[in-house]
Parts: C-alpha cells; sequence; structure tokens
C-alpha cells in the first residue's frame, strides 16, 4: 500500500464507505463522498491524482461529450484510463471520482485521467492537480445570474491558468475570446475550421462576444461556423485568429446521425451530428494527437463514438426512437434546432424547460434562441413540458407554432403517454439540465433506460 498521512488515510476510507452506500442505495451521489473526503482532508485530491496523467476540459458547451469522446480514444489505445462520468465536475465531484479509483492495497499505476470541470471550478482543481493539456472548448453566455457575461467565465478561467505549470493548452482558435491567451510555460495549440458549414460570414444577431476584446471594434469574418466562433479578424487594431495546428478541411456530409468531415486533409467520421460535435471530435482529435495516439485509433473511436447522458442519447419507448439533446443557453440551443434541421423525417418535439439552481434562475435567455428557424421543420406534435412550460409555449407560439398543436404536460407520466400516441416514431426531446436529469430517472425507473449514470 502507497504511504499515506493518517489524516488521508481516514479521508479515503470514510469517503469509500460512503461512495459505495450512495451506489448501493442512492442510485447516484456523487459529490457527497468528495465533501466528506475534503472535510477531514482538504488536499486529498493531490494524493490521489498524484499517479495520473490528467486532462481537463472546461468551458461553457460541450464537456461533456468532448470528455466521453477523449476518455473513449485513449481506452481504445490500450491505455488505463478514469473519468468522472457521471458529470460532477465540480471539486467535491472530482474528488469523488478520483477516490472511487483510488486502490487502498494497490499500486496505483500511471494512467490516464480526462476530467471534465466546470469553468468557475478550474481554480480550484489547478491548485491541486498540473495537468499535462487542458482544453478550453468555447465561451458563451450561460447561466447569466451564476457566471454574468462571457468575460466573467473568462476571467473565472483565467483564474485556474494561473496555477498552471508546464502545461499544454489545447484551444478552440475559433474562439475569439481565447486568441491571444499568455500562461506562462505552457505550450499552447490551437484548432478551428478552415471551411464553413453554411458559408457564413455574418454574425447572428444575438451572437456572444462580437467586439474585439482589444479595441472594441466589431469583428469581421473570414468563415463564421455558428454563433461568434470562425476566422475572425479585428479591422481596427490587427487582432485575428491564430494561426491552428488542426484544422475542419472539408465538411462532405452531415446527417441526424453522423457527420463525415476531414482534419487536416484526412477524411474521418464524426459518430454524433452537428456542428458542435465536429468541434468536440476536433478537439477530441486534437488532444489525442497531442498525447501520440495514432490516427487510426482516433478515426475508429470517434466513428463509433455513442451518445452520453442526455447528449444526444437515443432510447426506445414503445417502438418509438426517442432522442434526448440537452440545451442551456442560446448557443447551444441553435445548434441543438440546426441539428434538427438536418432531419428531412415528419417528427414530434417536447421542449422541457425547468428554472432550478443548475438551470439558472433566469429564463429570458430563450427569447434569444432562434425557434423561428424551426416553425419550417417538419414538427407534427409539439409536447412542452417542465417547471416553467407556459413560458415556453409562449415563445414557442410568439416564434409561429401553432397553439392547437400543442401537449402541456404537468408530469413526465404524461409526456411518455404522448410519446407512445404520438403518430411519429421519432421523438426529439430537448430538455435544460435538471429537466434532463429527472426525465432521465424517470425513464430507469420505467426501463426505458438501463444505466442511470
Amino acid at each position: 500500500m502507497t504511504k499515506i498521512k493518517i489524516k488521508s488515510l481516514l479521508s479515503l476510507l470514510l469517503s469509500k464507505a460512503v461512495l459505495l452506500i450512495s451506489k448501493k442505495f442512492l442510485k447516484g451521489g456523487s459529490n457527497f463522498p468528495g465533501r466528506v473526503a475534503l472535510k477531514i482532508d482538504k488536499n486529498i485530491l493531490t494524493v490521489v491524482a498524484k499517479h495520473y496523467r490528467t486532462i481537463l476540459i472546461t468551458g461553457t458547451n460541450g464537456k461533456t461529450t468532448t470528455t466521453s469522446m477523449i476518455y473513449n480514444i485513449i481506452k481504445k489505445s490500450g491505455q488505463r484510463v478514469i473519468t468522472n462520468s457521471t458529470g460532477a465536475n465540480m471539486l467535491p465531484g472530482i474528488t469523488a471520482s478520483f477516490i472511487d479509483n483510488y486502490r487502498l492495497l494497490k499500486r496505483n499505476k500511471e494512467s490516464f485521467a480526462v476530467i471534465e470541470v466546470d469553468e468557475a471550478n478550474l481554480k480550484f482543481i489547478t491548485k491541486y492537480i498540473t495537468p499535462e493539456i487542458i482544453t478550453i472548448t468555447n465561451l458563451f453566455r450561460d447561466q447569466l445570474d451564476r457566471y454574468g457575461e462571457v468575460y466573467t467565465t473568462l476571467n473565472k478561467i483565467m483564474e485556474g491558468l494561473e496555477n498552471l505549470k508546464g502545461s499544454t493548452l489545447v484551444l478552440n482558435g475559433d474562439e475569439s475570446l481565447l486568441g491571444d491567451l499568455i500562461v506562462e510555460g505552457s505550450n499552447i495549440v490551437y484548432y478551428g475550421f478552415n471551411t464553413s458549414p453554411q458559408n457564413s460570414k455574418e454574425l447572428e444577431v444575438n451572437a456572444d462576444a462580437k467586439f474585439c476584446k482589444k479595441c472594441k471594434d466589431p469583428y469581421s469574418y473570414n468563415l463564421i461556423t455558428y454563433n461568434h466562433l470562425g476566422d475572425f479578424y479585428c479591422s481596427g487594431c490587427g487582432y485575428r485568429r491564430p494561426q491552428l495546428k488542426y484544422a475542419v478541411t472539408g465538411i462532405s456530409e452531415m446527417t441526424p446521425y453522423y457527420s463525415k468531415i476531414s482534419i487536416n486533409d484526412k477524411d474521418i467520421i464524426i459518430g454524433q451530428p452537428g456542428v458542435y460535435n465536429i468541434y468536440n471530435g476536433l478537439c477530441a482529435y486534437s488532444i489525442c494527437s497531442e498525447l501520440g495516439v495514432t490516427d487510426e485509433v482516433i478515426y475508429d473511436s470517434l466513428k463509433n463514438q455513442s451518445s452520453h447522458f442526455g447528449r444526444q442519447e437515443t432510447l426506445y419507448v414503445e417502438g418509438k426512437e426517442v432522442k434526448i439533446i440537452l440545451v442551456k443557453n442560446p448557443a447551444g440551443y441553435n445548434q441543438a434546432l440546426d441539428t434538427l434541421s438536418l432531419d428531412n423525417r415528419n417528427f414530434s418535439a417536447a421542449f422541457l424547460l425547468n428554472d432550478n439552481y443548475a438551470d439558472g434562475r433566469d429564463i429570458s435567455w430563450i427569447w434569444d434562441v432562434n425557434f423561428e428557424q424551426a416553425t419550417t421543420l417538419k414538427i407534427d406534435d409539439i409536447f412542452v413540458g417542465g417547471v416553467r412550460a407556459y413560458d415556453m409555449a409562449i415563445r414557442l407560439k410568439i416564434a409561429g407554432f401553432a397553439p392547437e398543436s400543442f401537449k402541456i404536460c404537468h408530469s413526465f407520466e404524461k409526456i411518455v403517454d404522448s410519446i407512445k400516441s404520438s403518430n411519429n416514431d421519432f421523438i426529439y426531446i430537448l430538455a435544460t439540465y435538471t429537466a434532463m436529469i429527472d426525465f432521465r430517472k424517470y425513464l430507469h425507473s420505467k426501463g426505458y433506460i438501463e444505466k442511470l449514470w
């Protein structure tokens, strides 16, 4: 057994006991065991993460999917790897994940840890862990009552980067807020798009970060992928997108199930749909290439990447194919609607809106979502649910959807009954975070989902 202090040993033993009870009786509880451990030994994360080559994934959108992609690639390469697959991405949850994998009576061999980190919690994690690689996926307005505007989120992340010593930063070069980061002693690598999915150069009306971070002039673009991401430049001061090491150089096909693209002129299939999943796949490719994983392993893994925990997750309800898509801010919601637009079939759609703490109490952001674009889709039935169901129904009505097609569902039972009675065989569920979590729990209790976490 590795020699550790008595305080750390007590922290480990108690938290492991709580973990066991949580898994057996509570079907979850991924944060509380970490709180117990940290209460006894505030430095326990340093102890349990010591033998890992750690990759940290933070940013507004895409953290969970990108984490899953990187984890699967490393695992397929034959390396031992752990991850916080439950999505518990704050200090207690991450601590619990490492403790769960810590072996008290065996030698803890060097392995990889692929860890999703909440933006505001990054500074707490890098205080105890020096990652080999850290990535920032993007920065969008999200939970305004918690994060504020995008510059507030950037400042929180920068506090975490100040703790780094010799890490490699793999950053989204299309994100203008990240283009000139300087982190002392760290190597910085950028990825992005050299082609536009929509051949667009015009910003959306509600795009984030539209003005130069240096001189405040409006950005111009050689190409835009979505929202404010793309090949940006400022005519006022000359600030522009940095040179990309890894780039999407072609997009040959986009379907509701996958995308065929080229990265650095090499063909690859991303086994999940949408531009945002191309970004996630590109990020995973970039990080695993930096780690020395072969292209063959990366290609095969990304092609077979399965949906994960409400992120394009597919399940079946009485023969109906149901796809759950997490939506939590305007940029992500618009990308979800763009993904729906790839589907030429008739389908039904459920819109679930909550305003719990983890969703953000302020739901005014739904008025920045371009629901109007979805009125041309072949949506036959609309199911509306969640704590703020009527707010969502009003937003959809103003967007141009016919109110007579709405079904207000005040319980998950009614949503499932509506799915069963739908004339369509395919249903999309667009749900905010806690609505997605609670809906999955209900589906699990009814046997429609085998694995809850």
